[in-house]
This record gives C-alpha cells, structure tokens and sequence, in this order.
C-alpha cells in the first residue's frame, strides 16, 4: 500500500511535549530471550493494552500480542520486514492472536510526526494500513524520509482523505494519546524498542525484547496459547 495527495502543513500540533522523553533511550536489537511469564492484575493489564492502536485480527482472540515500537526504529522495521508476516499468516489471521501497536517515540521529533500520521489515519479506519506503508518506506534514522511532505504523500497512498488528514495532524488531535503510550513504555520500565509482549486468557505476561526470529516468538505465543 502507498499514498499521494496535496501538500498541507502536517504537524505543527504534535508539540514538543509529546516528543519528550526519549532521545536518550537506544533501540534494543538482538536481546535477551523471552522473560518468564508473570500474572498481572487488571489494573496493571490497562498499561499493555490501552492508548494503541485498534487491534489487528479477532478482538475475541485468546492470546495478545503488544509491540511498543518507533516507526524509525532500524529493529522495529526488521522485526516488521522479516518476522511480523509469519505471525500474522499462523496466528492472527487463523483468529488465535490479535495484536496491537503501541508508540514508544524515542529517536526523534520525525518519530512523533510519524505515529501521530497513524493515529491521524485510524480516525479513517485506516491504522494498519498507513502503519505498513511507514515501515515499508523506511529509510533510517532522521534522515527525513518521515518529514511531512512525506507522511502526506503516504495518507494519500494509503487512500485516506488527505484534507481530514492534515487537519488532524495540523491540530494535534492524538498528542494525549501518544503521550499516554509513551508513559505506559515507560512503566512498564522500557528503555528501547522494539518490545513485545504477550498476554495469555490468565493474564500471564511474557515479554520479548528486541527484533527475535520467528522461532522465539512462535515459541512464546504457543505457550501462550497451550
């Protein structure tokens, strides 16, 4: 999927407060193996599972997946080029997983104008869509493949209303949301991305740190699903 449309200003109401927070953090690549599963509280559960994005496949689904990712990440966007297909051809599509994207914007204020485009383009029932097509044109860190210009040409790609479009972003209608992901990252004590988790019927957590090959995550979301 692609995009194209008029040139509008974008932006200009994602504010510095939403971009706070995370220069200082490093991407996490090839971590440590899954951590063992934990039960948490409801409560506690909320951290996981609000202030994303709608969920991709059966919201009935058993298992969750959560990825708290940066749409400039260079190991997000390998976990979504070479693993992310898998899990939804044998988990998400077979309707035994749902997953769901929370922001955890830390490289830079590109980062923030990125998952505020996705925010702006699930208001058109478009999410997913426009999350792929970032993740398919990227092209590093801060090197201005996520400028606004950009992230217009990919609303239109994505065959959204450009004019709706860019008057969300223009006024910053997500900042709270995105805002609130980040604080949830951070809660839950990350400091990189891209991190998962996967949150069984019991509400047992497993957390998987970095871009894993498939086989880690196929083992944990069995397990999960056991």
């Amino acid at each position: 999927m692609e995009l194209h449309g008029p040139s509008v200003g974008i932006g200009a109401g994602v504010t510095a407060a939403v971009i706070v927070a995370a220069f200082f953090a490093l991407d996490i690549g090839q971590g440590p193996e899954a951590e063992l599963r934990t039960v948490q509280p409801q409560t506690q559960l909320a951290l996981y599972t609000e202030n994303g994005s709608p969920p991709l496949g059966d919201p009935g689904a058993a298992v969750t997946l959560v990825e708290f990712g940066d749409y400039q990440c260079f190991y997000c966007n390998q976990f979504f080029h070479d693993t992310e297909q898998a899990i939804l051809d044998e988990y998400v599509s077979t309707g035994k997983v749902r997953m769901i994207f929370k922001d955890f914007t830390i490289i830079g204020p590109d980062s923030v104008a990125a998952a505020h485009g996705a925010r702006c383009a699930d208001e058109q029932g478009s999410f997913w869509e426009y999350h792929d097509i970032l993740y398919s044109r990227w092209a590093g860190e801060n090197t201005g493949w996520a400028s606004a210009e950009n992230l217009l040409d990919m609303a239109g790609t994505a065959g959204l209303d450009v004019n709706a479009w860019g008057i969300c972003m223009d006024e910053g209608r997500h900042e709270g949301a995105l805002s609130a992901s980040n604080n949830d990252a951070r809660s839950l004590g990350l400091t990189g991305t891209p991190a998962f988790f996967v949150i069984d019927t019991d509400g047992g957590v497993t957390k998987i740190e970095g871009a894993r090959p498939y086989a880690d995550f196929k083992a944990v979301l069995d397990s999960a699903l056991a």
